[in-house]
């Protein structure tokens, strides 16, 4: 029988260490770095290391040709999805509501050389995404301002070819010790939690990767 894992905080640690060194060396891109250049910190906080490498993991298998991102930040997770994606010839259109990131974001995907392989649209994600047709994209990854989570789950299912995958970030807050400004992040999470594990249209189960990964296929 497999022995229980103690989920202790300084084991979580000694995982998330071990796990890093081990990918240190052959990684293509890292946060630390890509933060750094930027040169800017002023912004909605990026992916882990861990979550990049499985979002190009997940890309790799699936090969998705239209791949949307809802919430863009800076661009790492994007610039991270369009390493994997150009090598097979897929795409990524991103939404960002802030004018500022979505600059910086477009410098780092030139510096990055995949600035061909992204489309970044500027402006509310609950204005743009029930814009798109029925079955446009193979592949939606979201991590957006959490209360609007659950606002988009019925258009991103729409929008989601049958057999896609959609992914969802930070699906582990309410149950983290989180600082106190992301407060009004929790309740949304927990119901849009419930909305995916709960509906006819998708299967999905909720990977402890980064701050906790949803993971959807369409049905």
């Amino acid at each position: 029988m497999r022995k229980e894992l103690d989920l202790e905080t300084d084991t979580l640690e000694r995982y998330q260490t071990y796990i890093e060194d081990l990918y240190n060396v052959t990684a293509s891109l890292q946060k630390k770095e890509f933060v750094n250049k930027t040169g800017w910190k002023d912004f909605v906080p990026v992916v882990d290391d861990d979550a990049a490498r499985f979002l190009q993991l997940i890309l790799q298998i699936k090969k998705p040709k239209n791949i949307l991102e809802i919430g863009t930040s800076i661009g790492f997770s994007a610039t991270s999805m369009a390493l994997s994606a150009r090598e097979y010839g897929g795409s990524i259109t991103t939404i960002e509501f802030d004018p500022a990131a979505a600059k910086q974001a477009k410098n780092n995907f030139i510096r990055s050389g995949v600035d061909s392989t992204i489309q970044i649209l500027e402006g509310d994600a609950c204005q743009i995404v029930p814009g798109f047709s029925d079955s446009s994209f193979d592949f939606i990854f979201q991590d957006v301002d959490k209360q609007l989570y659950p606002c988009l789950l019925k258009d991103c299912i729409r929008i989601l070819k049958p057999g896609g995958i959609f992914v969802a970030d930070d699906a582990l807050f309410p149950v983290m010790d989180l600082d106190s400004k992301w407060d009004n992040q929790v309740k949304p999470v927990e119901k849009f939690n419930h909305l995916v594990a709960n509906s006819t249209e998708l299967s999905s189960t909720l990977l402890p990767i980064g701050d906790g990964m949803i993971v959807a296929v369409k049905k």
